[in-house]
């Protein structure tokens, strides 16, 4: 990987999960729905060139290994869901320069119809 982050980067977007995830003892047993954006900063020069799979990264093991994380995953803070998430994409692609936005879709709030959703990333200089 060069010094600095290529401007190319593949994004996925809205990627649906349902993970039981909340301070609530509730929300950790029936768990609910989350929302999950990724970025993967990658050079595609080569790819775009050969335009063979293996030149860059297979996104669809992205989605489908953090939909079978989420199905697995007990803890209490989106913060603690990202990390995994954050561990689960470097076992796939290495430490490469990622972002992620998971969006907590309806957290149990009186009084309040919004969303929460915690920006992160990682291996980026």
């Amino acid at each position: 990987m060069k010094d600095s982050i290529s401007l190319d980067s593949i994004h996925i977007n809205h990627i649906n999960l349902w993970a039981h995830v909340g301070v609530l003892e509730k929300e950790r047993l029936t768990g609910q729905p989350f929302l999950l954006d990724i970025i993967l900063w990658v050079d595609m020069e080569k790819v775009s060139k050969n335009d063979e799979l293996s030149s860059t990264f297979d996104y669809s093991l992205a989605v489908k290994s953090v939909q079978e994380l989420s199905f697995k995953v007990e803890c209490k803070t989106i913060e603690q869901f990202s990390e995994l998430i954050f561990n689960k994409l470097e076992s796939l692609y290495g430490s490469i320069p990622m972002q992620i936005v998971l969006k907590k879709c309806f957290p149990p709030m009186d009084g309040f119809s919004g969303s929460v959703s915690v920006s992160r990333k990682r291996n980026i200089s």
